[in-house]
């Protein structure tokens, strides 16, 4: 076994909805996920002399534990397959914690990919591979594929689709404000689980509810009533991009990112410049 060196990018939700509670607890989602290159975290693997496995991330030392996606990627791994190779992980975190862009998901992703071409004829199938992964977490399935998908279940029956966002540019606001998931579904229960369907919360102003280019079908966020009445400065990011020009803009998964696609270069730079004069970091991709 050689050194390695993996990059897990982020991804975004563009469309969202949450169908309802199931009777395992978990929630039913209808979701679309859009791989997005930028921001990514870096995985460096080096082998271990013994055969036991080793983190370090010196941005978030708090995530060199057991509980770490990594972590349950490799020993889950190793208890399907019989290969658990010694290996040490030093993990560059990249992608913000609690802003919906999946970054322990990949890092996951990440690994059970490089140890399943590692592991020659004890490797898995990729369906086997994508269900070892839904064990792992609801998200973590999508990144072993190679583009956007619609998933439904928890977020592991994943259908391959075509999203055609050529052209366009992605606008990527990531705020310095965590959103914890279990509150997100938790809060959604408490407000919505008994009243059946309901309106996102959006800007009649801007019609935010307008399709995007990439489907027939209105692309919404069912979280973001939510997480805007809780972080109400996450609902003006979102005015900022559609003022700028954004054809669609929406909060990822339970936040706290939110996105912009734009059609013209420079009114998407225009809105990451606006927003970063407000100290909010931002990534701008323009798409394939």
């Amino acid at each position: 076994m050689q050194a390695a060196t993996l990059i897990a990018p982020a991804k975004i939700n563009l469309h969202l909805e949450i169908l309802g509670l199931r009777d395992d607890g978990y929630h039913e989602l209808r979701t679309l996920f859009y791989p997005v290159p930028m921001p990514c975290d870096l995985i460096e693997i080096m082998p271990s002399p013994d055969h036991d496995f080793y983190i370090r991330c010196a941005e978030r030392p708090e995530l060199e534990t057991t509980s770490n996606l990594l972590y349950k990627a490799w020993k889950t791994f190793g208890e399907a397959t019989g290969y658990r190779p010694g290996i040490f992980v030093a993990l560059t975190k990249r992608i913000p914690m609690g802003g919906g862009l999946g970054g322990g998901s990949s890092n996951a992703a990440a690994l059970l990919k490089w140890l399943n071409d590692e592991a020659g004829d004890k490797g898995l199938s990729l369906e086997a591979l994508i269900g070892l992964a839904a064990r792992i977490g609801a998200d973590v399935p999508f990144f072993l594929l190679d583009g956007p998908a619609w998933a439904g279940g928890i977020g592991e029956e994943l259908t391959p689709v075509e999203v055609d966002l050529s052209g366009a540019t992605l606008v990527l606001a990531c705020p310095d404000i965590h959103v914890d998931t279990a509150w997100a579904f938790g809060a959604w229960d408490d407000k919505y689980a008994a009243a059946g369907p309901h309106e996102s919360l959006t800007s009649e102003r801007w019609n935010t509810k307008n399709p995007s280019p990439v489907s027939p079908r209105e692309m919404t966020n069912d979280f973001e009533s939510i997480v805007f009445e809780e972080h109400p400065s996450l609902r003006d990011i979102k005015e900022t991009l559609l003022t700028h020009g954004a054809e669609h803009a929406a909060m990822s998964g339970s936040g706290a990112s939110l996105f912009g696609i734009f059609r013209d270069r420079d009114s998407a730079t225009s809105a990451g410049q606006a927003l970063e004069k407000q100290g909010i970091e931002i990534f701008q991709v323009d798409c394939p």
